[in-house]
């Protein structure tokens, strides 16, 4: 894994690594733009049925971005709105990814990080993980883009409590706050994660593909077109649902092939 973003796909499950774990993975421009590069090219993969998302060894997922560019690539609005750019492309990859997206987080979940998770459809964590976006500290807005998927997944009242305090907080209040979906003990998040993508994997891929679109679109306010009410009863007319149902009847474990 020489890469800062590492790739591994194990039979229906790809891993996704922030692989930079000298710096505890903490995230480049580089980094931003090759990760949405890979959620892009794994989401077009049909035959893929879900994607870990993980920070590189056990003591953290991502501290955030790499303060230490800061004085090359963000120096000014210029040069950050070219960054956000890229940030915002990615959160865009991972929010339009069409295979179901779980955070395995060890350690240090904040700010970039945070919001690379808040992305995910499940997060689970150690005992002993931390979370948090002190950017206050730093004299830094956390735009639009990174913000939503953070506004979305706890509310605004607990996304400003989060930002305007900018304390660092444990698991168990992460999962108080609803930031995470589980903690388990920190030995046990790596199983937990892969067990987690296994239950996943064994469903039918397209049902757990049109869960993911009817949820982004239920965000939305606009009412709901007489297209979009007929797309719920397309999985009538799928394999898959004649496989999982007469598999149900037969009382045997259905084998689905994603048609």
């Amino acid at each position: 894994m020489d890469a800062s973003i590492a790739v591994a796909r194990d039979g229906a499950i790809a891993t996704v690594v922030l692989n930079r774990p000298d710096k505890l993975n903490a995230l480049t421009k580089s980094m931003w733009h090759d990760l949405g590069t890979a959620i892009g090219a794994l989401s077009a993969v049909d035959d893929l049925r879900c994607i870990i998302v993980r920070g590189a060894g056990e003591k953290a997922f991502s501290p955030g971005n790499d303060i230490g560019e800061f004085a090359t690539e963000r120096a000014n609005k210029r040069q950050a709105i070219g960054y956000g750019e890229v940030m915002r492309a990615t959160a865009e990859a991972l929010a339009a990814c069409r295979h179901p997206l779980v955070a395995q987080i060890h350690g240090i979940c904040v700010g970039g990080g945070l919001e690379i998770a808040a992305l995910c459809d499940l997060r689970i964590c150690g005992a002993s993980s931390r979370f948090g976006a002190p950017i206050k500290n730093l004299g830094l807005v956390m735009a639009y883009p990174e913000m939503a998927p953070l506004v979305r997944l706890v509310g605004p009242a607990l996304a400003l409590e989060i930002l305007l305090e900018g304390r660092i907080f444990d698991a168990a209040e992460a999962k108080d706050k609803g930031l995470v979906t589980r903690v388990v003990a920190d030995e046990q998040v790596a199983a937990e994660a892969r067990a987690t993508a296994e239950r996943i994997a064994e469903g039918a891929p397209l049902v757990a593909r049109w869960h993911k679109k009817f949820a982004r679109r239920l965000a939305d306010p606009r009412p709901l077109t007489a297209e979009e009410h007929d797309e719920c009863f397309d999985c009538f007319d799928t394999e898959d649902f004649r496989i999982g149902y007469q598999a149900f009847l037969a009382k045997r474990k259905p084998k689905f092939v994603g048609r």
